[in-house]
C-alpha cells in the first residue's frame, strides 16, 4: 500500500507535493521521490528512508514546475532503494504507482526483446516501460492499450512529456481520487493528502480515466464516453481522513483483510496452481526437505501453528513450530533435510533474526515470510515471500496473520504436490478454495454489527478462556492474545479436551468461555467439552459453522458463520476474534491501535 499525490495548477508544485506526500507516508514509509514538469522536462528526486531524507535532497536542488507528482513507498518488488523509488519511466513517460502487476515478468521479457533497459528491480518500471511502448501520441489510446496487457492491482498516475501541464489517473483495485481546486486541481490516494487545500473531490471507479489539468478533470470510460458524477465532500478531519473514514486504524486493517489475501495469493496462481517463480524459488524447491521448523514470535507463532496443521495434513511432513527465543537456547535438533521458515511481519524481530542466523550458522536452508521488503529477515534469508498486505499501523497484528496462513497453505499444496500425497487435481482445487477465502472474510465482515451487539456480556469481564480442538485450538490462541493486548483482559487460550486435567478449576459461575466450533468432524467433542464448563456456570460464547445445531444449554450466544471447508475456516473465523477483541476494547474505553506497554515491532529480545 503506497500513496500517491499530483498536482496541476499555478503554485509551485514541490512544496505541494512534499506536503501531501507528508500526510500519506503512513502508507509507506520505505522511499519517496516526487517528479516536477518544466515545460515537459521532467525533474525527478527519489531518497530511500523517511520522507525527511527526500526534503533534504529537494533543499540542496530545488525542482521548479507547477505540474507533477509524488509518491511514498511500501516496497513490494524490489528494496528499498533511492533506484526503486518512484517515479518511474522513461523520458517521455513516467508514471507512480500503487499496487502489484502480477504479469511483470511476461512483460519484461517482451521489452527486452524491444530493446528496452531496466534501472530498477520494481514492477512498477515495467508498466511504465510497457506504457511508453504502446504510446504513439495519444495517452488515452497508450493507455488503453497498456491496461489491455497488464493484470493485477494497481492506481497509476501517468506524465507524458509533450502533455507537460496534464496528469492522467487510472485504477484498478487500488484506492484513487480527483479533488478540485480554485485554478488547481489534484489527484490522490485518499483525501488526506489535499485536505489542506481542498474539500471537494470525486472518487474514481475501477477503469475510469482521469484527466487533469490547471482548469478542470475530466473522467472518461475505457470506451471513450465522457462519465459525470456528483463531487463529494470531505468532512473529517486529517487523522479521519488517513483512517479512510473507520474509527481505528485496527478496525480499517481488520476490513483491508480481503484485498490483502487477494494481492498476496492472486500473482502466485498461475493456470490454477500455485507458482513460486515471480519469488525467485527453484523449480523443485520444497522437493528437498522431508522435515520443517517454523520459528516466529506472537501473531506470526500462532500462524505457524495453522501452517504446521495444514502441513501435516496436506503432505504428510513432520513440522516443528517454535517461540523464536525458545529455539535460540534450546540447542535444538536440526537435520540437513529440514526447511527453517521464518515468520515475522516487520522482519526486525530481535528473536526471530536471531534464530534465522542459527539455523544458517548450522548450514540449514531457510525461507522468510515478512512483509516489509528489505528488512533484516528479508535480506539475510535464503529466500523470502514477500506478504503484500501493506503497512499495519495499529500495534495488534490483524491482516498480517491472515497472509502469513495464505502463504503456509500455498507451501503445503506445494509440499504435499512434491511428496505425492496430492494429484495435481487436489492441489487445484486447494488453491481455488484459497482464492474464495477472500468471499468468506468478506461474509464474516457482513457479521459485525451483529458481534459488537453480541460481545456486550463480555465487556466487564475480569478473566476468560477460548476453547478449541485441533485448527481451532490454533485459532484460540490468536484470538486470546488478540484479546488481551488491546482489552487488557486477564485471558487464556486452551486445547479443550485439557480442562479436566486442571484448568476447569477456574471456571466459576459467570466466567465467559469462548468456543471455536468450526471444525465438523470434533464438534461432537467440543460440545462434551463446553457442557463441563456450563455445568459449573460459564457463560458461553460459541462461534460455529451456519446450521450446526448448538442447542440452549450449550451455549449463551452462537454467532453463525458462512458454511466453508473445516480446513479454510481460520481465514472467516480469526476475522470474528479480531472484531470481538475491537469492540470489547472500544466498549472498554481502551487505546486500541496503541495499547499499554506494546510496540509493533520488537526489535529488542
Amino acid at each position: 500500500m503506497c500513496g500517491i499525490i499530483g498536482y496541476s495548477g499555478h503554485r509551485e508544485a514541490c512544496p505541494i507535493l512534499l506536503d501531501g506526500l507528508e500526510r500519506l507516508e503512513y502508507r509507506g514509509y520505505d522511499s519517496a521521490g516526487i517528479l516536477v514538469s518544466d515545460n515537459g522536462m521532467f525533474h525527478t528526486a527519489k531518497r530511500s528512508g523517511r520522507l525527511s531524507n527526500l526534503r533534504r535532497a529537494v533543499e540542496e536542488h530545488p525542482l521548479r514546475g507547477c505540474c507533477g507528482m509524488g509518491h511514498t513507498r511500501w516496497a513490494t518488488h524490489g528494496g528499498p532503494t533511492d533506484e526503486n523509488a518512484h517515479p518511474h519511466g522513461t523520458e517521455r513517460v513516467m508514471l507512480v504507482h500503487n499496487g502489484i502487476i502480477e504479469n511483470y515478468l511476461s512483460l519484461r521479457e517482451l521489452l527486452l526483446e524491444q530493446g528496452y533497459s531496466f534501472q530498477s528491480q520494481t514492477d512498477t518500471e515495467i508498466a511504465a516501460c510497457y506504457l511508453d511502448y504502446c504510446y504513439h501520441g495519444d495517452p488515452i489510446d497508450a493507455i488503453r492499450e497498456a491496461l489491455n496487457g497488464i493484470e493485477g492491482a494497481y492506481a497509476f498516475v501517468i506524465m507524458f512529456s509533450d502533455h507537460p501541464n496534464t496528469l492522467y489517473a487510472v485504477r484498478k483495485d487500488g484506492p484513487l481520487l480527483a479533488a478540485l481546486g480554485n485554478g488547481e486541481n489534484f489527484v490522490a490516494s485518499d483525501v488526506t493528502a489535499v485536505i489542506r487545500y481542498t474539500n471537494r473531490y470525486l472518487v474514481l471507479d475501477e477503469g475510469e480515466i482521469a484527466i487533469v489539468t490547471p482548469e478542470r478533470i475530466r473522467l472518461i470510460g475505457l470506451d471513450g464516453c465522457e462519465h459525470h458524477k456528483e463531487i463529494q465532500t470531505v468532512t473529517w478531519d486529517v487523522e479521519q481522513a488517513q483512517k479512510d473514514g473507520y474509527e481505528h486504524f485496527m478496525l480499517k486493517e481488520i476490513h483491508e483483510q480481503p484485498d490483502a489475501l487477494r494481492h498476496t495469493v492472486s500473482p502466485r496462481v498461475k493456470n490454477g496452481l500455485p507458482d513460486w517463480t515471480g519469488d525467485g524459488l527453484p523449480q523443485d524447491f520444497f522437493a528437498r526437505f522431508n522435515r520443517i521448523q517454523i520459528v516466529a514470535c506472537g501473531t506470526a507463532m500462532h500462524a505457524g501453528m495453522i501452517g504446521k496443521s495444514v502441513m501435516e495434513k496436506l503432505a504428510r511432513i513432520p513440522v516443528e513450530v517454535d517461540i523464536a527465543s525458545e529455539f535460540r537456547y534450546r540447542d535444538p535438533i536440526l537435520t540437513e533435510d529440514t526447511l527453517v521458515i521464518i515468520v515475522s511481519q516487520s522482519g526486525e524481530t530481535a528473536d526471530s533474526l536471531a534464530a534465522l542466523r542459527l539455523a544458517k550458522a548450522r548450514g540449514l536452508a531457510t525461507l522468510a515470510i515478512v512483509n516489509v521488503a528489505g528488512s533484516s529477515i528479508a535480506r539475510e534469508a535464503d529466500y523470502v515471500l514477500y506478504t503484500f498486505a501493506g503497512p499495519e499501523i495499529s500495534v495488534a497484528s490483524t491482516k498480517a496473520y491472515s497472509v502469513q496462513i495464505s502463504l503456509l497453505y500455498m507451501i503445503a499444496f506445494t509440499l504435499g504436490r512434491a511428496r505425492g500425497t496430492l494429484s495435481e487435481e487436489q492441489e487445484r482445487s486447494l488453491t481455488a478454495q484459497l482464492l474464495s477465502c477472500e468471499k468468506a472474510v468478506r461474509d464474516a465482515l457482513a457479521l459485525q454489527d451483529q458481534i459488537e451487539a453480541s460481545v456486550r456480556p463480555l465487556v466487564d469481564a475480569e478473566h476468560l478462556f477460548f476453547l478449541g480442538r485441533g485448527i481451532d485450538y490454533a485459532l484460540a490462541c490468536e484470538g486470546s492474545l488478540k484479546l488481551k493486548e488491546i482489552s487488557y483482559i486477564h485471558c487464556e487460550a486452551y486445547a479443550a479436551g485439557e480442562l479436566k486435567h486442571g484448568t476447569i478449576s477456574l471456571i466459576t459461575e459467570g466466567t465467559p468461555v469462548i468456543a471455536l466450533c468450526t471444525q465438523t468432524a470434533l464438534l461432537p467433542k467440543m460440545l462434551s467439552n463446553i457442557k463441563e464448563t456450563t455445568a459449573r456456570g460459564a457463560s458461553v460464547f460459541v462461534i460455529a459453522k451456519q446450521g450446526e445445531t448448538i442447542s440452549g444449554d450449550v451455549a449463551d450466544t452462537v454467532l453463525p458463520l458462512q458454511d466453508f471447508d473445516d480446513l479454510f475456516m481460520p481465514f472467516p473465523a480469526v476475522t470474528v476474534l479480531q472484531l470481538i477483541a475491537y469492540f470489547v476494547a472500544r466498549a472498554r474505553g481502551c487505546d486500541i491501535d496503541k495499547p499499554r506497554n506494546l510496540a509493533k515491532s520488537v526489535t529488542v529480545e
